[in-house]
């Protein structure tokens, strides 16, 4: 039995993946906090995400376990939800780890999420997992504290890759249908500056990207989960409006989206830092994205 476990695999990235294993994987286990259910080859386990239980025997023989899991970052940076959000990664990283160690059989690969967030704001000089340059604040403390905890476990049997991740695009979740319902309702232009650099990468290529790198067993260590060309904001609103058919995009400045955070709950870091985030291990390793540019990657999805 060939055998792939997701951990947080309920969500966007998640369900993704479980489409893209389907017919590669015997067995796709899907740890969550849903109740337990059955999906043809699909299995759903509830866990808490930092106790042991009935979930752990299916680390077992596994050819690799993905965690996904963390408290959304798309909320108001108050106490508790920082203490949730840093919490939520460090608890499943660990639980995970102590339970792999037990495996008699343990999982060939484990692959962790973690945030491209961890680079400094950039908007001329790109990061590369070989020379770029980690940031400061309260994001990219978790990202720090999060990497810690999973590179800080010994398991002498598990490959274990980190996953910088940055803003995946796809229809069905993640940031582009929110973009895009900013777009329709004409305020769609460039946001602050419109300058700070957007890194991201389509849906399916993050799916085969994973796939590579569980095939290839000398991968390990940190990858910078994005697309070779990143995009200004503005530029990418700029797209986005073409592609819906909308003419207007009104702007919106730094304070304008101060407030307009406020209201609705999150942070304007969101879309304000500047991420200039490149893929230089997976492209000096070999790995072929089918959407190397913005224009690629829109232009694949149906009409808006």
């Amino acid at each position: 039995m060939k055998k792939i476990v997701i951990a947080g695999g309920s969500g966007f990235l998640g369900q993704a993946l479980s489409l893209h294993f389907k017919n590669e994987f015997d067995e796709i286990i899907i740890l969550s906090r849903q109740k337990n259910k059955q999906n043809g080859n699909i299995k759903y386990l509830q866990w808490d995400a930092k106790t042991f239980g009935d979930w752990c025997a299916e680390l077992e023989g596994a050819e690799a376990v993905i965690n996904l899991c963390g408290k959304s970052v798309d909320c108001r940076y108050t106490e508790k939800n920082r203490k949730e959000i840093l919490a939520s990664r460090i608890d499943s990283t660990k639980i995970i780890g102590d339970a792999i160690a037990k495996c008699t059989e343990p999982p060939k690969l484990w692959l962790n999420g973690a945030s491209a967030t961890i680079y400094r704001n950039s908007l001329d000089t790109p990061m590369s997992e070989s020379s770029g340059e980690i940031g400061s604040g309260f994001s990219v403390d978790v990202c720090k504290a999060w990497e810690k905890v999973f590179d800080d476990l010994k398991l002498s049997n598990t490959r274990k890759i980190d996953l910088r991740i940055s803003l995946v695009f796809g229809t069905t979740g993640g940031v582009l249908p929110t973009l895009l319902n900013v777009v329709k309702k004409g305020i769609g232009g460039k946001m602050g500056s419109g300058k700070q650099q957007v890194s991201w990468i389509h849906i399916n290529d993050f799916c085969r990207m994973i796939s590579w790198l569980i095939e290839n067993k000398t991968s390990n260590g940190i990858y910078n989960v994005v697309a070779p060309e990143p995009v200004t904001n503005a530029s990418l609103m700029s797209l986005l409006r073409k592609k819906a058919g909308v003419s207007i995009g009104l702007p919106a400045t730094a304070w304008m989206l101060e407030i307009g955070a406020f209201f609705i709950r999150t942070e304007t870091e969101l879309i304000l830092k500047s991420r200039y985030i490149v893929p230089e291990r997976l492209m000096k390793e070999g790995f072929k994205f089918r959407f190397n540019t913005i224009e690629d990657c829109i232009s694949a999805f149906e009409k808006f």
